[in-house]
């Protein structure tokens, strides 16, 4: 995240919460990670909360 704010122009702080929220969603719906087997975050919730025991 560090990473890409440091690559970000923002005209205010408006935008840059805008943007922000965009990024996490991003960050949590849709983009695999290779950590939890290539699933997102939210993916990975869901199959353990969904998880019977």
């Amino acid at each position: 995240m560090e990473t890409w704010h440091n690559q970000q122009i923002f005209s205010d702080s408006k935008e840059r919460k805008q943007k922000l929220k965009r990024f996490i969603n991003i960050y949590n719906t849709v983009k695999p990670h290779k950590a939890i087997s290539g699933k997102t975050p939210y993916e990975f919730l869901e199959d353990y909360f969904n998880y019977e025991v």
